[in-house]
């Protein structure tokens, strides 16, 4: 089966294949696992122009100009020309593009769209969806039931499109944690661990608050909170300052790559979000044996197979995360860590989302 991947969006900041591909390589991972069966060519638009072949995948990069985004004629001409079995699509916010792209390429070839944490569109380009919904085969989300909420709210008209399926998953692994400690200097029984961006969705306020009354009781506890921006550092600041205890460290900016050592280093990992289109750090933290500690958000159950290892909490509700928190000084860690990774392994590794995607495209 030949498959291809495209999307009509483009980042101009990168110039380099290598380079790019390595950003998305929480993707790539999937990519690459189909193309030990199938043919995968994918479609990228980079300030690059080129071909480049990478673990039995064929990179095609087109530059995607601004006058060609909403009638992306020649762009779909090109994806027809690869005579693909099944188009996948990134993205459910460009359902005009999508329309031009079922009248090139007919009513024969599938088109499956992925959704990438788009909400429903309202007013006109919520007809548009609805139009768009007609012409694809399967929508695909990392939870059914955000997918189902596309129906309930009338974007999408038929529910038997909707499948379930993670996003992205991990390029991380177990290590050694005495080994992976002695780079991050992590301490603490237990060690919980907070990655994202310091903003209102996804609310590390709550955590913080939660957190210094856990450690109230539990003095040997640690969290430490990576963070790529710092849009809310004051409050949480000003929160450690009336608290006058070391129970959370910032750490502030952390490499991509340096993430292995982090996540292998915790015992838990905190995700705070009001919305999440699927949880990359969740994903990262749950490959290397970090036990999930999650507000109970629609992507989030689906990472925890609806709560049957870990714990979840209500989103802003700090006495619930403190009774979660709580919940992990009784919990069978062996137990926890082996159900996490089983999990991960049959559910959000590149091989599990890549069957899925295989199984999806095969009934098609």
């Amino acid at each position: 089966m030949k498959i291809v991947f495209a999307s009509y969006a483009s980042d101009p900041g990168f110039d380099s294949p290598q380079l790019w591909l390595k950003r998305i390589n929480c993707y790539v991972g999937i990519l690459e696992a189909l193309a030990k069966k199938h043919k995968v060519i994918s479609i990228e638009h980079i300030d690059y122009e080129g071909e480049y072949a990478q673990n039995g995948v064929y990179y095609k990069f087109r530059k995607l100009s601004e006058g060609r985004r909403y009638f992306p004629y020649v762009l779909n001409r090109f994806i027809k020309k690869q005579k693909p079995d099944v188009v996948f699509i990134h993205g459910l916010n460009k359902p005009l593009q999508v329309m031009q792209l079922r009248l090139i390429l007919g009513k024969n070839t599938p088109i499956i769209i992925q959704n990438h944490a788009e909400k429903p569109f309202t007013g006109i380009r919520k007809q548009l969806q609805r139009l768009a919904g007609r012409c694809i085969n399967a929508a695909l989300f990392a939870s059914y039931a955000m997918g189902a909420e596309w129906i309930i709210k009338g974007n999408l008209t038929s529910p038997e499109k909707i499948h379930e399926v993670m996003e992205v998953s991990s390029v991380f692994y177990q290590i050694d944690k005495p080994s992976a400690k002695a780079r991050t200097g992590i301490s603490g029984q237990p060690a919980f661990l907070w990655v994202g961006r310091l903003n209102q969705n996804k609310d590390p306020l709550t955590v913080v608050k939660a957190f210094l009354a856990f450690g109230k009781n539990n003095p040997g506890a640690r969290l430490y909170i990576i963070y790529q921006n710092d849009d809310l550092i004051s409050e949480i600041k000003a929160a450690l300052v009336e608290d006058h205890r070391d129970a959370i460290t910032l750490v502030g900016k952390v490499a991509h790559d340096d993430l292995l050592y982090w996540y292998n280093s915790a015992d838990f990992i905190i995700a705070s979000s009001y919305y999440e289109g699927s949880g990359t750090a969740v994903c990262e933290a749950m490959s290397c044996g970090c036990v999930p500690i999650l507000s109970d958000i629609f992507s989030f159950r689906m990472m925890t197979d609806n709560g049957r290892f870990g714990a979840s909490f209500e989103p802003g509700n700090e006495e619930q995360l403190l009774s979660a928190l709580i919940q992990t000084l009784q919990m069978d860690m062996a137990d926890q860590k082996a159900k996490t990774l089983a999990y991960y392994q049959s559910h959000l590794s590149f091989e599990a989302i890549a069957k899925r995607f295989e199984e999806i495209a095969t009934a098609l």
